[in-house]
Parts: C-alpha cells; sequence; structure tokens
C-alpha cells in the first residue's frame, strides 16, 4: 500500500506540474504575440522579415500560424489529463478536434511558408521544413488511429505532435540561455536551435512512450504469471 500511495502522489505532482509548465509557456506565448496585434510592420521578429513582409501571403502564414500555435499550445492542457480524459471526456474530445484541426489545416501549413523563409540560411530552412512536415504527418496519424480506436497508438503519436509544438517553447528558452551563457556567432546560434529545439523534444517524448510501454508490459507479464 504505501509504494501504491507513493506512485499516487508522484503522479500528481507530475502532472500538476506538466499543467503549470503548460499555463506558463501558454502565457509565455501570449505575451510575445500581443505585440503584433498592432498589425505594424516593425514589431520584433517582423524587422528581421523587411525583404519579404510586404508579400501578403507571408503576412496571413506568420500571423495564422503565431495566433492559431497559441490555441495548440494551450489545448495540451486538456489532451494529456487522464483526468480529463475519465471524469470530461467530452472536453478532451473537444480540444482533440480543435488541436488536430488547427495543426493540419491552418498551424502547419502556415508553419511551411515560413520556414521557407526562415533565418539562418539554408540548414535552418530544412531545419524548419522538416519539424513542419513531422509536426503535420505526427498530428495525422494521431487522428487515424483515434478513428480507428487504437487508442495506445493515438496516444503515442499525439505525444510526439505535441512535442514538436512545444519546440516553439524549447526554441526560445534556448536562445535565451545560448544568448546569456555562450557567445556564438548569431547565425550559428540560430541554425543551432532551429535543430535542437524539437529534436530534443521528439527525443526525450520518445523516451517516455518507451518507458510506458516497458512499465505496462512489465506489469502485464507480472499479472500472467500471478494468474
Amino acid at each position: 500500500m504505501p509504494s501504491t500511495s507513493l506512485s499516487t502522489h508522484l503522479r500528481l505532482v507530475l502532472a500538476t506540474c506538466w499543467g503549470m509548465i503548460i499555463i506558463i509557456s501558454t502565457a509565455l506565448m501570449i505575451d510575445i504575440t500581443l505585440p503584433y496585434t498592432t498589425w505594424e510592420w516593425d514589431v520584433d521578429f517582423l524587422q528581421s522579415k523587411f525583404d519579404i513582409i510586404h508579400l501578403f501571403y507571408y503576412r496571413a502564414a506568420f500571423y495564422t500560424h503565431i495566433f492559431t500555435s497559441t490555441i495548440v499550445l494551450f489545448s495540451g492542457l486538456f489532451l494529456f489529463s487522464k483526468w480529463v480524459l475519465k471524469n470530461l471526456p467530452r472536453l478532451h474530445r473537444f480540444f482533440g478536434k480543435l488541436y488536430v484541426g488547427l495543426v493540419l489545416l491552418l498551424s502547419a501549413p502556415s508553419g511551411l511558408i515560413m520556414a521557407l523563409h526562415a533565418n539562418g540560411g539554408t540548414l535552418a530552412k530544412i531545419a524548419f521544413v522538416l519539424l513542419t512536415f513531422l509536426w503535420w504527418w505526427f498530428t495525422y496519424l494521431g487522428y487515424i488511429t483515434a478513428r480507428r480506436k487504437d487508442f495506445n497508438a493515438h496516444k503515442n503519436w499525439m505525444a510526439r505532435s505535441y512535442a514538436l509544438t512545444f519546440s516553439a517553447i524549447t526554441l526560445r528558452f534556448s536562445q535565451m540561455l545560448l544568448g546569456m551563457y555562450f557567445l556564438l556567432d548569431p547565425v550559428f546560434q540560430y541554425v543551432l536551435i532551429s535543430w535542437t529545439s524539437w529534436i530534443i523534444n521528439l527525443a526525450v517524448a520518445e523516451l517516455i512512450i518507451r518507458k510506458i510501454k516497458f512499465t505496462n508490459s512489465r506489469q502485464l507479464r507480472r499479472r500472467l504469471i500471478a494468474d
């Protein structure tokens, strides 16, 4: 019993921490995106895009991406909560449909347009194009597996998708840390974080998926032996 109680408390603490991380990250994204509601062309990131900011399709992609991605990020609060899934399944399905619809139809396609014009040269563009493609594909597989009621696969694909969603936060966090503690060439730094910001996230998600799979397999073997 004590070990079971400890495990339950640990899961509660982890779930609470996860929820706080998403709330804080969403607040950060809102703070970052609010200046762009002026629709001016000389705001923050757009100052580095004066060579293409006059292009309507790029501006449309940029604003679509930053505003929808904030909603997508916040959706994670309801997608990975066991409590919500058990007690408020309709809320889980609502945010699941919202997440999938926004990523497949708006966030990822607009992100692809931005990736093709990314700062940092060819290597950074390749990184962001690959990120966008995988983000769309993992989300699509998450949708398809849910439709097939293969919920284990659905959970895993959505975890991978959200890991890439969260790269918006790790990119900015990495950029801040590198700028504070390392003197790197700005172009090299941007190329570096354009790759690591999502590869590390995806690696962590994969480790968690495999850990859960291993734990479940071990528990199943124990039950079979006990029977």
